[in-house]
């Protein structure tokens, strides 16, 4: 039985390290062993507040959402120019040779160029593009960082909403435990009477056996669901923050469930619109579609480019001469430019950047038709939520009618036994099947909350407002 309640506590907690400081609190009915570690008692909240702490795949979600918050905050700095310093330091391979020019006397012939093998230069170089592209670009970060945001979010939500599914598995795990420990010492009474008839000759020895049998089953079962169950704590607590042997206690719910009153038809509406996987997708599709525009004023209107650079070289020897002497500088193609270009090959079918736009397109209508398919499963699932709510709910009813029968009849089996009329392993075979069904009813209790766990983070809704008890 322990099997179907613990797998979900199993699988969504990992080897987190790490250790949480807070308030020691002793468990209600209990308290630390003498010399041993404190017993903490911890809420639902308090599970959740801590695992948000401590979950390292919401610090990377948020981690990964950091260079998009700085992208976000400086959109402008595509219109800072990129500047480029360099300098040159060469060696001719040979020497300049110097031309001989021959004047007419008195003059006589001059000789020019020649000079040092070695040569120095500079550049200074900057440069700027404008494109409608560009303002359309400024836009998609913003929107990306808005994107990262609701990611990390649905990350919390989900990480609280599995954080709470688990915490009810554990109580219920718990509760049906003591349930397996009372029906082993029930069966331990049935088979010391067994014991008891079989000297007196009033059974056979095989009632015996059966009773003896019966009393063994049970123990495999009572270790395995202890184990699981101790398995399930250590990593619940490794995940909180806290060390894998640290001893907590997880305190119940008390009283009934309230039963929420739905309207399916407005919750359905709402988690079209407001589930955070939905609200995930269409903004990773207004992202998109920002990109796909961007890329069109790329390639399809030309685009604006103010250039200026210098490219000084120095005239003498840099071994020699004064390297500082502005007189040997000169300048040879520096100048201010602005020019206006236009690529065409995206206007010709075949090339890569067609392509690449044609791609886009397609990955645009992928995202719209990918978020009417979710819009579509989105209702679905929060009409078969709410029909399993409903669903829980009757069989609540019907379970609350069990529980008073059992008291009745467990009231009943007392009187007669009071009476001489029953004996005392029939009352406690009553008093058993009267915590069997309080546990039944506790189960349909939680997994009401659980359905509406899923069914508020279905529409998008803090948890706790649909109702139920999520302190």
């Amino acid at each position: 039985m322990i099997k179907r309640f613990l797998p979900i506590c199993m699988i969504f907690f990992a080897p987190w390290a790490g250790r949480g400081l807070f308030a020691q609190e002793a468990a209600p009915g209990g308290s630390p062993e003498p010399g041993g570690p404190a017993v903490f008692s911890i809420t639902p909240g308090r599970a959740v507040e801590m695992a948000l702490e401590k979950n390292l795949g919401l610090q990377q979600a948020s981690l990964n959402n950091e260079a998009k918050r700085r992208a976000a905050g400086t959109p402008w700095n595509v219109f800072i120019p990129t500047v480029e310093l360099g300098g040159t330091l060469a060696r001719l391979n040979k020497a300049p040779e110097a031309t001989v020019i021959p004047l007419p006397p008195p003059a006589g012939p001059i000789s020019m160029g020649g000079g040092s093998q070695w040569r120095l230069s500079a550049s200074l170089s900057a440069t700027l593009n404008f494109n409608i592209g560009t303002f359309i670009g400024m836009k998609q970060t913003v929107e990306d960082y808005q994107t990262g945001l609701i990611t990390v979010e649905k990350a919390r939500l989900q990480l609280e909403r599995d954080v709470r599914k688990a915490y009810y598995n554990m109580l219920l795990a718990k509760e049906q435990i003591a349930l397996l420990r009372e029906s082993y010492a029930n069966a331990e009474q049935r088979a010391a009477m067994a014991q008891a008839n079989y000297r007196g000759g009033l059974i056979p020895e095989v009632s015996l056996l059966q009773a003896q049998v019966a009393r063994e089953n049970m123990k495999p079962q009572i270790d395995e669901a202890e184990n699981g169950y101790r398995m399930a704590m250590a990593s619940f607590a490794m995940f909180l923050g806290l060390p894998y042997d640290a001893r907590f206690e997880l305190i119940p719910l008390s009283g009934d469930v309230e039963f929420a009153v739905l309207e399916a038809a407005d919750l359905i509406s709402r988690a079209a619109s407001n589930k955070p996987d939905i609200e995930e997708l269409r903004r990773r599709l207004d992202t998109q579609r920002l990109a796909k525009k961007a890329l069109f004023f790329n390639l399809y209107t030309p685009t604006l480019s103010l250039g200026f650079n210098m490219d000084p070289a120095f005239g003498g020897d840099p071994w020699k001469d004064n390297v500082f002497d502005g007189s040997l500088w000169s300048q040879q193609s520096g100048m201010f430019r602005i020019s206006l270009v236009w690529r065409l090959n995206a206007l010709i079918p075949f090339t890569p950047e067609h392509q690449n736009y044609k791609a886009m397109e397609d990955g645009v209508k992928a995202l719209d038709l990918g978020l009417a398919q979710a819009v579509q499963a989105a209702e679905v699932e929060a009409y078969n939520i709410i029909l399993q709510l409903e669903k829980t709910r009757t069989s609540a009813e019907a379970q609350r009618l069990t529980v008073e029968l059992a008291e009745r009849t467990l009231r009943l089996s007392e009187a007669a036994y009071r009476n001489g009329l029953k004996q005392f392993i029939e009352v406690q075979g009553d008093e058993l099947a009267l915590r069997q069904a309080r546990l039944e009813a506790l189960q349909q209790n939680y997994n009401y909350l659980k359905d509406l766990l899923d069914l508020e983070y279905a529409i998008g809704v803090p948890f706790g407002s649909l109702g139920g008890r999520n302190e």
